[in-house]
């Protein structure tokens, strides 16, 4: 078995993972990033990417992206639909700050070429196997490259930045599972060549279910609209496609294009009971997912990375363990809130198919009580905008 001694071993080269490896090298502290898929794998799943002010004023602060910027586009604003009629909330008016659309997969090209720029250590093709040893003080990753032999990686910290199936979860955790929530929909997802149909995001509740028209590029669109999770994705034909987007979004006509993907993304909500056991910690959704509808994913598992790195720079510099024994009470706070606002604007936009006159009515009255009112308006883009990152 070949043995690699680092400082801190990190499962998944995500967002999560590849942020916090380059902030831990503009502090000094080496790491050892490894991922089970391929570069190529990382950099050409296409996947959403609303940022959040702070998780652009961190990448740009740390040179974690130069593009961000100048390939992503700047909202000021949303669009909130019902009834037939659109209703903007003006992020730039009400809060003083924007969010950008920028693409997962073109964050990841960014951080994957600052990391590997800077000399840091990125194994492509490793599976990691299981934690080892996790209740001392050199925890060890178990795990086999990508021709089949064993590795083993020897840290001071374990990270697990390794998505919503994590093997280091279960070094923290144990057999627990969590706080889980199951949604009763899902969204069909395509991807069309075509130009934008709106300028901005519109988020759509009809009778009929949700729909969110979202962008890619000038030339590229992401749509949504609700479906039953066991949905097959190749069950619609284009034109059945595009007349269920049509139907969610009265009063917007979409601009159609050949659709050259489909998938469905089914809505879950998930924490982790415990996010820290001694030296391995678990951040972005090794630790927690959110339903699409708040955009926090991505934006969280920045967050979780900034107090993360603080408190690793803290232990292995200063050896002060007092950050990292705060690390759950400081980033489960954040984590919930945005378990919150990702639950109610799922819950305030969706058709529930078991929802009466009276369930209906009220939706689009809790709808109207966030257009019609300034501080209903507030509250949504203060938390779409992305809260400050308390550390």
């Amino acid at each position: 078995m070949t043995t690699v001694r680092t400082r801190v071993a990190i499962v998944g080269a995500g967002p999560a993972g590849l942020f916090l490896s380059h902030l831990l090298h503009l502090s000094g502290i080496e790491s050892v990033v490894i991922d089970q898929r391929s570069r190529e794998q990382i950099e050409t799943t296409i996947r959403a990417g609303i940022l959040e002010h702070g998780t652009v004023a961190a990448f740009e602060a740390t040179g974690a992206s130069t593009r961000v910027k100048t390939v992503g586009n700047q909202h000021d604003g949303i669009e909130l639909r019902f009834d037939g009629e659109g209703h903007r909330i003006d992020f730039a008016d009400l809060v003083g700050r924007s969010v950008w659309l920028y693409p997962q997969h073109e964050a990841l090209k960014d951080l994957i070429a600052v990391c590997l720029e800077q000399g840091q250590d990125l194994r492509f093709g490793v599976t990691a196997l299981r934690v080892e040893d996790e209740a001392s003080d050199q925890p060890r990753i178990i795990a086999e490259d990508a021709d089949g032999e064993p590795l083993e990686i020897v840290a001071d910290v374990v990270v697990g930045a390794d998505g919503s199936r994590s093997v280091v979860r279960k070094a923290v955790s144990g057999t627990h599972s969590g706080f889980f929530r199951e949604y009763p929909f899902a969204w069909f997802g395509i991807l069309c060549e075509a130009p934008p149909s709106a300028d901005e995001l519109i988020y759509s509740n009809s009778p009929d279910g949700f729909a969110l028209i979202s962008q890619r590029s000038a030339t590229v669109q992401r749509m949504y609209f609700q479906c039953a999770p066991d949905t097959d994705p190749q069950s619609y034909s284009e034109a059945q496609l595009w007349d269920a987007l049509q139907l969610r979004v009265p009063g917007t006509t979409l601009t159609e294009g050949p659709i050259f993907q489909r998938d469905v993304l089914r809505f879950r909500s998930f924490v982790a009971d415990e996010v820290r056991k001694n030296r391995v910690a678990l951040i972005g959704d090794a630790a927690h997912t959110v339903p699409p509808t708040g955009a926090k994913g991505m934006n969280l598992a920045i967050a979780d990375v900034i107090v993360l790195e603080r408190a690793l720079r803290a232990l292995l510099l200063e050896n002060d363990e007092r950050l990292i024994e705060q690390f759950p009470e400081t980033v489960l706070r954040r984590i919930w809130k945005a378990q919150h606002f990702s639950w109610w604007m799922t819950s305030m936009l969706h058709a529930d198919e078991n929802a009466t006159d009276f369930d209906r009515r009220r939706q689009v009255g809790e709808l109207r009580s966030v257009v019609e009112s300034r501080a209903g308006s507030t509250y949504l883009a203060e938390a779409y905008t992305g809260w400050p990152i308390d550390v």
